[in-house]
Parts: C-alpha cells; sequence; structure tokens
C-alpha cells in the first residue's frame, strides 16, 4: 500500500487533509482518503503522516499488503508503535495478518516543537467517553496539562461510516446539538472531525474487533499542531477485555513524540460509569447510546445497545430519571429482537440479574437468563 499526495485543501466552508492510497498487493481500488473539519479550526489541521500511517495500518494488514509506504518522514516512536501493533493483529488473527515493512523515512525531531499545545478528548456521546470526562473534570484542575480543552466528535463511525447507509449528517448534527451543552459544561471546544477512512474497508467484524481505534488515531494526529494528548475511553473493563478495535495494549502504541494517546478507565465497570455519568446531570440528559440513527430520536430505546443501557439504569433506579429515553421502564418483549450472546455482551447481562430481581423486575431478570441460554 503507498501513501501519495498528501495536501490540504479548503472546500465550503471545511478544510481537508487528504492522502491518496494505491494497493500494491490486491485488487482494490485507489482512494482517496481524508479527516477534515470546519474552516475555524483550518490552522490546526494537517495533512499528518502520522494520521494516514496509523489510519492505513489495519487495511493494508487486511488486504495482504506486503508494505506501508510513505515519502514523507514518520516519528520512530510511532513506526515502533506501529511493529508492535502488527504482531498484536497476528496474535490476535492467529497469523491471518502477517506483519508488513513499514517503508519511511524517520524524523530526526519531534514535529510542533514550537507550538503551544494541550490535551483533547473523543466525545461521542456514549457512557464510556461521558464517564471519562467527569472524572477527568472531578480530578484534574482546569490548569493541570492534562485537562482537555478539546473535545472531539467524529464522523465517520456509527453514524456516516456504513457506506450503504449514507452520510447521515442530520443525525451528526443532532449527535453535535446533544453533545454542545456538556462541552459547555466542561470548557471544551466541541471540534467535530469528518473522515471517510472507514470506508477504505467497510467490513463491520473488522472494524469492531480490529480498526476502529486506529481510526480515532488518524483523526487527532491530523491535529497535532493543537493537541498533544488524547484520552480516550475504554469500551471494557479489565476482567472483560478481548481483542478490541480500541484496547490498552494497542491505542498508546498509535502515539508518537508529538502525541500521546492514554486509553483510560479500564479498570472501571461498566455499571460504576453508568453511575458517575448519572451524577453528571447535563450529561445523563444528552447521552447518546444508540447506533439505529433512527430519524427523530437522540436514541431510539429498541436496539440492542439502547435495551442494554435501559436496563442498567433500570436495575440502578435511574432509569425514569432521564429525557435521554423516551421510555421509563423495559418491556421484556424489547430483547427479543437481538442476540445477547455475541461480542462479549454476556457479562454485562448476566451482573443485571440480581439488581434486577431486587428491583422488582424479576420478569426482566428471567428474560435475561432465558437468553443467555
Amino acid at each position: 500500500m503507498k501513501l501519495s499526495n498528501l495536501h490540504v485543501r479548503k472546500n465550503d466552508g471545511l478544510t481537508r487533509a487528504v492522502a491518496s492510497v494505491t494497493f500494491e498487493e490486491s485488487n482494490q481500488p485507489a482512494q482517496e482518503i481524508f479527516i477534515e473539519t470546519e474552516t475555524t479550526y483550518a490552522e490546526d489541521i494537517f495533512a499528518s503522516p502520522h494520521a494516514f500511517a496509523v489510519g492505513c495500518i489495519i487495511p493494508a494488514l487486511y488486504f495482504g499488503e506486503r508494505r506501508l509506504a510513505l515519502e514523507e518522514a514518520i516519528c520512530p516512536r510511532l513506526k515502533e508503535g506501529l511493529e508492535t501493533v502488527m504482531v498484536l493483529m497476528q496474535n490476535w488473527t492467529d497469523g491471518t495478518f502477517q506483519p508488513l515493512t513499514i517503508d519511511a523515512p524517520l524524523l530526526r525531531t519531534a514535529l510542533h516543537q514550537e507550538k503551544k499545545r494541550h490535551a483533547g478528548i473523543f466525545l461521542s456521546g456514549g457512557m464510556d467517553s461521558l464517564a471519562a470526562l467527569k472524572r477527568i473534570k472531578d480530578n484534574y484542575t482546569p490548569t493541570h496539562p492534562g485537562y482537555p480543552r478539546d473535545a472531539l466528535l467524529v464522523h465517520g463511525f456509527d453514524i456516516g461510516g456504513v457506506i450503504e447507509r449514507g452520510a447521515k449528517y442530520h443525525v451528526f448534527e443532532r449527535a453535535k446539538a446533544a453533545m454542545a451543552p456538556v462541552a459547555t459544561d466542561a470548557d471544551l471546544v466541541l471540534i467535530p472531525i469528518y473522515t471517510n477512512i472507514r470506508h477504505l474497508c467497510d467490513n463491520r467484524d473488522l472494524w469492531l474487533n480490529q480498526f476502529f481505534g486506529a481510526v480515532l488515531a488518524a483523526a487527532v494526529h491530523a491535529f497535532s499542531p493543537r493537541i498533544n494528548l488524547a484520552w480516550l475511553a475504554s469500551s471494557y473493563d479489565i476482567p472483560h477485555l478481548h481483542p478490541c478495535g480500541s484496547h490498552p495494549l494497542l491505542d498508546p502504541e498509535y502515539g508518537s513524540a508529538d502525541l500521546q494517546i492514554r486509553h483510560r478507565d479500564v479498570g472501571l465497570p461498566r455499571m460504576e460509569k453508568l453511575k458517575i455519568v448519572a451524577d453528571w446531570d447535563v450529561a445523563f440528559q444528552n447521552f447518546r447510546v444508540c447506533l439505529a440513527n433512527v430519524p427523530e430520536k437522540l436514541n431510539c430505546g429498541r436496539c440492542e445497545k439502547c435495551v442494554r443501557t435501559m436496563l442498567e439504569l433500570e436495575a440502578m433506579g435511574l432509569l425514569d430519571k432521564t429525557r435521554a429515553f423516551e421510555e421509563d421502564a423495559v418491556d421484556p418483549a424489547w430483547l427479543d429482537a437481538f442476540s445477547i450472546t455475541i461480542r462479549v455482551r454476556e457479562p454485562f447481562y448476566m451482573e443485571l440479574i440480581e439488581p434486577l430481581r431486587k428491583r422488582g423486575r424479576g420478569d426482566l431478570a428471567e428474560k435475561i437468563e432465558e437468553k443467555l441460554k
């Protein structure tokens, strides 16, 4: 795989960092990939070779490319990190992914040393990222170098990531509107980022199991003139770790001398995260966990992610305290619409059985037990 023609261009109020991708071993078509943002932040985004190397490494492995080639120099720390990523992927895929050669010159010094930069945090609107931000608010003073100044909301994941579902910019605007008061309350600048890197390989299993953390890292590398530390919330806690696109062994390896990436809160169970968010009203009234992206609701209340979150809140007696869901109680029949035994979901449901019984919702506990069988 060869990355070339890295440049920045402006169009219709957006500033876009661009690279051309050419596959050398597989018959995939050449593509132009991008990371872009509003022109307000035009001085803070650039066509970073780090961004595109990180964003392309997993598709290159997936398609069996023998090298990842760039003419632009990259940080030796990042190169070493990507070499670690490749060995990890080889292990996770039982040898299906074979390490490739990174063919690029190496930087002799760090980039952006002359710039005054700060921390940022990825803010999807889900419980993981909101809990991470609340803990930072509680534990860091605003003058601490780890306190984020920017909240990064990325289009091209669940919204706009799947090609056949379309860009759904209206859904992204709704997500931005929901996160705006949260960012304001935390004194952060909410920065929208748009990328099509997922479209290099629109395979759901690859995305979930190996890819999505790399795309987050790629997006923030493009902002390294502005950001030197990126907080990324954990998806799973330590007892339930498994191969995943975002993982404590994976995410930090996407960093460089210019940009540190921290995978945080891996010691916190899911229910603890929900309690933290529930204690922050502006977040608790505006969270977005839904992956269905229905036309008129922030959360559809019927997809697996919505129903699981509602069950968790019901188990804690908190479901009727948020307007993020329209319903104040869960109907057991809603669980019949999906499986709860895929992608390491079972532990999330198992820990709800006894709390639901104690709250008088034995019907839900029995439904979960039935589904787990």
